[in-house]
């Protein structure tokens, strides 16, 4: 059903997971993107920081007044810079080798985007990429390469939990998640709430199917968006998905260079997806049908690979009640059309 990737390949992807994840932690004044400058006022020389934004835009802060501390600084960042231009050069290199070895790849403008929210530190504030963006992600994960599932969509849908534990390092992170997406000069505007009482919650570039939606999970019966502080944008609530956003898994994006973005466990989101396909009504029944595709074959690889992961994910459905456990049933008996004998795979792999 799926292709395996060659072992070169799933080496070398666990290898750049490590070597961004080694980047990430070292984050430092010597990766920032760009420069000192300098200007003389009244035979004074005043410092400043020169940074270039995604979109090709620059913008100055204000150091001081040349001084020894402002040396200092500008030294370590030339040292600095130095080192991590290897480092960059490495990525690029490492994200080639896999496009060549077979590795799944996004599209150029998603791949931007995503680089964008990942320097911008969406992910690193605990926003979880859901969606086909996130079931691409996770084939290079699991070391498979997906035969079909209607890959191509530039919808990019970021999850985010309305409370979430940060590492201690990064405890009061602040995003502005509209300003990122500005920043990067693709044309990206506010979609308007069909309510115009409420935030809008999308943002897409005008004239074509680029998309940026952000979503949280459903508390009570309100579907009214929920403002995230740490993003300064509102979310769209959706039932069930603080099932698929617990626990997610660093992951990276592919495309002609590389982006570290967090996605749900594969166990979670494949059950997630089986659960979605019931729940949509009859008008949506294209998107079901590529729930439930997308479902089918991470589940294939996770019988074979990571039996446990999906006793565990099915432990944690359980706990939203018999209704959603039962829909998943339905969910699976779907799954034996496509794939036969799955089913009673999955079942054994969950104790059931």
């Amino acid at each position: 059903m799926n292709d395996r990737l060659p072992l070169e390949t799933q080496t070398l992807y666990v290898e750049l997971l490590d070597h961004i994840l080694g980047l990430e932690a070292q984050r430092s004044v010597g990766s920032l993107t760009g420069s000192f400058t300098s200007k003389q006022v009244k035979g004074e020389t005043y410092v400043y920081y020169q940074a270039s934004l995604p979109g090709g835009k620059t913008r100055q802060f204000y150091l001081g007044r040349k001084s020894p501390a402002v040396d200092r600084l500008q030294a370590r960042f030339a040292r600095e810079h130095t080192a991590l231009a290897a480092d960059v050069a490495r990525v690029a290199r490492m994200a080639a080798q896999l496009r060549a070895g077979g590795a799944g790849t996004t599209d150029a403008a998603s791949a931007r985007v995503l680089r964008g929210l990942a320097d911008a530190g969406v992910f690193a504030a605990g926003g979880v990429l859901v969606g086909t963006h996130a079931f691409m992600a996770i084939g290079n994960l699991l070391g498979v390469k997906w035969t079909s599932g209607s890959l191509r969509t530039q919808d990019v849908d970021v999850g985010s939990n309305r409370e979430v534990d940060l590492d201690v390092a990064v405890p009061d992170l602040q995003i502005d998640l509209p300003a990122a997406l500005e920043n990067l000069q693709m044309g990206f505007l506010p979609v308007p709430a069909l309510d115009p009482r409420h935030p809008c919650t999308s943002f897409k570039v005008r004239g074509q199917a680029l998309r940026v939606d952000l979503l949280c999970p459903k508390r009570g019966q309100s579907d009214a968006p929920i403002f995230i502080p740490r993003f300064n944008a509102a979310a769209q609530p959706l039932a069930h998905l603080g099932f698929l956003l617990e626990s997610p898994e660093r992951a990276v994006i592919l495309a002609n260079t590389a982006a570290l973005v967090n996605v749900p466990t594969p166990a979670r989101f494949a059950l997630h997806k089986l659960l979605v396909a019931q729940l949509r009504p009859a008008s949506f029944a294209a998107k079901a049908e590529k729930d439930v595709l997308q479902a089918v074959q991470v589940l294939a690889v996770l019988v074979e690979d990571r039996p446990g992961d999906l006793a565990l994910a099915w432990n944690a459905l359980e706990s939203l009640g018999p209704t959603v456990g039962k829909a998943v049933q339905r969910g699976l008996a779907a799954v034996d059309a496509r794939a036969h004998g799955l089913r009673r795979r999955v079942l054994q792999a969950m104790g059931r």
